[in-house]
C-alpha cells in the first residue's frame, strides 16, 4: 500500500565503525544473533517445483498462493509466482532474543519487480529498517523506484559506498563501449530515502549486522572485471576493482559467519577472508548471492575458486545470480552436501536448528 505522508523521524539504525581503528581480531565485535532468514525476492532464475531442503524453504511449502485473473482458464485464476529478472534482492530478518529487524540487500533489475515480489511473497514492506546496496551497477538498485511508490516518504535509510554514484561502462572488444544506467542521487533524495555514505564497515541493528563496506583484495587470482571502467575527473577511465562492491555480514551464536554478496565483485573469496579478518570470526557458516565468475575473462577462475572455498569450509553455498552456469555446476560438484539451488521465492533459515 502507497503511503503520502511523512512519517516521524526513524531512530538511527547504522553505526560506523571509527575510520581510524586498525583492522584487527578485536576491533569490530559483530553481535551473535540467535539466527537469520535470507529470503531471494529478485535473482535470475525462479523454480516452483522446487521442494524444502536442509535450511532452504521453498515456495510449495508456503501454504496457498497467492492467485492473479486468468480468464483463459477454466477457474478464471492462476498462481501469481514471483518473476525472475537478471538482477538481485534479498530480504534479510534477523533474530536476537524477542526482537526481529528486517532490511532489504539490493532492489534488482526491474522498476516495479521487487516491490511486486515482496508482495507475491507476503513480505511487508513498511517493516523494512534499512536497505543496503551492494553496489551502483542497475541490476541491483533499479527496484528503488517501485519501493518509492509503495513506501512514500518514510525516511528509510539507503547505505551505499560513495563511489555509488560513478557513471560505468563495459568496453567489450570489437563493439560500442555500453554505458550503465546511473541511479539518481536527486531522484533518491526527492523520494525521501536516508543516503548513508560510508566506505568503512558499518553495524546495523545495536552490532548485529555488518556492512563490509570497501573490501581488501588479498587473493592472487581475484583482480577484477577488465572491461569495466568508470567516468572520472572528466574522462573515462580503467574500474577493474569497482571499489563499492560490499557485503552483509550476520554472526550466528554456534554456527559463524553468514555472508551475502550483490555480484560479489571483489571476489567471493577475498569477501569471506575480509569478513573473517573484521569480525575475528574464523567460522564461515554459509555464503549467499552473486560470485560473478561467468563469462571467460571470469572461467578460469573457477577452480581456484573452489579450492579456496574448500578451505573456508561453509556449511551452505548458494551461488546466484551472476555466479554463472559452469561456475554453478562446479560449486555443486565440489559442494555436494552444502550447495542449495537458489530460486526466487525461497527462504533460507539460517540458525542452530536447521537442519544439514
Amino acid at each position: 500500500m502507497c503511503s503520502d505522508h511523512t512519517s516521524t523521524p526513524r531512530p538511527p539504525v547504522v553505526h560506523p565503525v571509527a575510520h581510524d581503528a586498525p583492522l584487527g581480531r578485536d576491533v569490530i565485535p559483530l553481535e551473535p544473533v540467535d539466527s537469520v532468514s535470507v529470503t531471494t525476492v529478485c535473482d535470475n532464475s525462479v523454480d516452483i517445483l522446487l521442494s524444502d531442503e536442509g535450511p532452504a524453504r521453498r515456495l510449495l511449502g508456503r501454504g496457498d498462493p497467492p492467485t492473479i485473473a486468468a480468464p483463459t482458464l477454466e477457474e478464471g485464476k492462476v498462481i501469481d509466482a514471483p518473476h525472475a529478472e537478471h538482477g538481485f534482492s534479498v530480504h534479510v530478518a534477523v533474530t536476537k532474543g524477542a526482537h526481529v529487524h528486517r532490511m532489504l540487500f539490493d532492489t534488482g533489475l526491474s522498476p516495479t519487480g521487487c516491490a511486486d515480489n515482496l508482495s507475491r511473497l507476503d513480505l511487508d514492506v513498511a517493516e523494512l529498517e534499512a536497505i543496503v546496496l551492494s553496489h551502483g551497477h542497475f541490476d541491483h538498485t533499479t527496484g528503488l523506484s517501485g519501493l518509492v511508490r509503495t513506501l512514500g516518504r518514510n525516511g528509510l535509510p539507503v547505505l551505499i559506498h560513495p563511489d555509488f554514484w560513478s557513471r560505468r561502462r563495459v568496453v567489450i572488444p570489437g563493439r560500442d563501449p555500453l554505458e550503465l544506467p546511473t541511479t539518481s542521487r536527486r531522484a533518491l533524495v526527492d523520494a525521501g530515502f536516508d543516503i548513508v555514505e560510508e566506505r568503512h564497515p558499518s553495524f546495523l541493528f545495536e552490532g548485529s549486522v555488518l556492512v563490509t563496506g570497501e573490501v581488501d583484495r588479498t587473493t592472487t587470482f581475484e583482480s577484477g572485471f577488465a572491461i569495466h571502467e568508470a567516468h572520472r575527473h572528466g574522462a573515462w577511465e580503467p574500474d577493474p576493482l569497482i571499489l563499492d562492491d560490499q557485503a552483509l555480514v550476520v554472526h550466528v551464536a554456534g554456527k559463524g559467519l553468514v555472508i551475502v554478496t550483490g555480484c560479489g565483485h571483489s571476489g567471493i573469496v577475498n569477501i569471506c577472508r575480509y569478513a573473517r579478518r573484521l569480525t575475528g570470526v574464523d567460522r564461515v557458516y554459509a555464503v549467499l548471492g552473486g560470485f560473478h565468475l561467468n563469462g571467460p575473462l571470469f572461467e578460469p577462475i573457477i577452480g581456484a575458486t573452489c579450492d579456496a572455498l574448500e578451505e573456508l569450509a561453509p556449511e551452505v553455498i548458494v551461488p546466484s545470480h551472476c555466479t554463472g552456469w559452469k561456475a554453478t555446476h562446479a560449486l555443486a560438484a565440489r559442494f555436494p552436501s552444502a550447495f542449495l539451488q537458489n530460486s526466487v521465492g525461497t527462504t533460507f533459515e539460517l540458525g542452530p536448528a536447521h537442519a544439514a
